[in-house]
């Protein structure tokens, strides 16, 4: 029981700060939309080729554009930190309880 514990805390750990990596990703990525990024700069293209196919697919299954503001970046957001507050945090209290 010991070694499952320490396992399901190690993947809790290392789920939340690939989510909160991601996070930052994302947040890099909407600041460039902000300003006239050159779209051959490495940094960019891999902002836009790491968040690209996520938000894509928020895109297309619900298109919330709001006076031509694309609010997807948005939803993903609320979306990471559904999953960090929920299945994080379950997995968390889930080691500490075994």
């Amino acid at each position: 029981m010991f070694l499952f514990s320490n396992l399901l805390l190690a993947i809790a750990q290392v789920l939340d700060a690939i989510l909160r990596l991601y996070t930052f990703i994302l947040l890099g990525r909407v600041i460039v939309s902000w300003v006239n990024a050159d779209p051959y700069n490495p940094i960019v293209r891999f902002l836009y080729n790491a968040t690209e196919p996520l938000l894509y697919r928020v895109r297309r299954l619900m298109p919330v554009v709001l006076g031509g503001i694309d609010l997807s970046p948005l939803l993903v957001f609320f979306g990471i930190e559904f999953i960090r507050a929920f299945l994080v945090r379950s997995l968390y209290d889930l080691a500490v309880r075994l």
